[in-house]
């Protein structure tokens, strides 16, 4: 009997399984991945490989449609539902959430009356949901900024009275790194030493391009000229800062021990890499109406930061808002999506704005740190937006 010889087309499909299972991998979610990782070797390299194109940043949002439940805050749920589909795996992850149902209000200014929920509570039922090995930076303010999930173009919503929430989460991007800090105060001693900004790429760091920085708890004596003492010491570098007071802190996992209500300190998260591009302009209080709002964002649109793998924060003063422009809500985030409308935007309604007019792309500066005063970084009844660009997807 005459055998035939093997058919060439098997060899071919064989030597192209890893690219099958490749193709197929990227319709999975990232806890998916994870999941099928542990089946063979071949599947876990795939996973890897897989993992390694999904480096854009991706969100989970929720406002007053999702709130209103009695069984946590609608973040917690929000998170809780949608990180089955997220196809990213964090690495840092920035939340921000309403003081007044995250944690009571009572609680932000150091009251202590029993409370249905508090602080610690909701942070670690949030905190469980992400990866262990991701850095998780939580803060509460009395109002929050946010686009809702779905699509990089959906209107951005200025929610300053309800239950609401965001959390960015960040993947590990290549020659990016996202460095979470925290500077408590401390009464007995209020030196900053420079080895502790040095650790977390403040200092003695050619490739730091944005701080976002976040005083928590400033009503307390001192907090505020803290605050100020700390973003003095990088505030006169070529770099973009932005940022602004909120009522607390709810979660750091770098920190090493658990914070009272009656600690504050300073946050945030320095974004260091040469292909980040960055700029940040302030609306003072001068821009009180819709025509000036669209001004101040079209010094922004001047810039010509790059709009795709990027994202926009603005911290806006709790005196601003519908109130500020007569009773006319969503001014400043519709202003900003007539002119960025695919670029989503977060942040937070606090008591005290940081930032400038500032343009930082590596080979142009509009304005230096060099040129401005420390206090001209600090304002009241103001707004400053940011844009961080985190370079274009490989």
């Amino acid at each position: 009997m005459e055998t035939r010889g093997a058919d060439p087309r098997a060899t071919l499909v064989l030597s192209n399984l890893a690219e099958v299972v490749e193709r197929v991998f990227t319709f999975l979610p990232a806890k998916a991945l994870l999941r099928v990782a542990g089946v063979c070797r071949l599947w876990r390299e795939c996973v890897r490989r897989v993992l390694r194109t999904h480096r854009t940043v991706t969100w989970i949002a929720a406002g007053p449609a999702e709130a209103g439940h009695l069984d946590g805050h609608c973040l917690v749920r929000a998170l809780a539902a949608e990180l089955e589909n997220v196809h990213v795996l964090p690495q840092t992850v920035l939340y921000m959430a309403d003081s007044e149902t995250f944690i009571s209000l009572e609680e932000c200014r150091g009251h202590k009356r029993a409370r249905k929920r508090t602080s610690m509570e909701a942070a670690l039922a949030l905190e469980k949901l992400l990866p262990r090995h991701c850095q998780v930076l939580g803060i509460v303010a009395p109002g929050i900024v946010v686009t809702p999930m779905g699509s990089t173009g959906n209107r951005p919503l200025e929610i300053e009275i309800g239950e609401s929430g965001f959390a960015l989460l960040f993947p590990q991007i290549e020659g990016i790194k996202i460095q979470p800090f925290h500077f408590m105060k401390d009464p007995k001693n209020s030196t900053l030493e420079r080895h502790q900004l040095t650790e977390v790429g403040l200092l003695d760091n050619p490739e730091l391009r944005v701080v976002l920085v976040f005083g928590y708890n400033c009503c307390k004596a001192g907090a505020s000229t803290y605050l100020q003492r700390v973003v003095s010491t990088f505030s006169d570098m070529n770099v973009i800062l932005a940022g602004g007071q909120v009522d607390h802190l709810s979660s750091l996992t770098c920190g090493r021990r658990p914070l009272g209500v009656e600690a504050a300190g300073v946050v945030g998260l320095a974004f260091s890499g040469p292909r980040i591009q960055s700029a940040t302009v302030l609306l003072n209080e001068d821009v009180n109406d819709e025509p000036s709002a669209e001004a101040a964002m079209q010094r922004l649109k001047a810039a010509n930061i790059p709009e795709q793998n990027t994202v926009a924060f603005m911290f806006a003063c709790v005196g601003r808002g519908f109130r500020y422009y007569r009773a006319k809500g969503n001014v400043e985030a519709d202003a900003f999506r007539k002119l960025f409308p695919r670029v989503p935007l977060f942040g937070f309604f606090g008591n005290g704005e940081i930032g400038c007019d500032r343009i930082v792309t590596g080979n142009f500066t509009l304005r230096k740190c060099s040129e401005l005063k420390g206090e001209d970084l600090f304002h009241s009844y103001t707004t400053v937006v940011a844009l961080v660009h985190l370079g274009s997807p490989q």
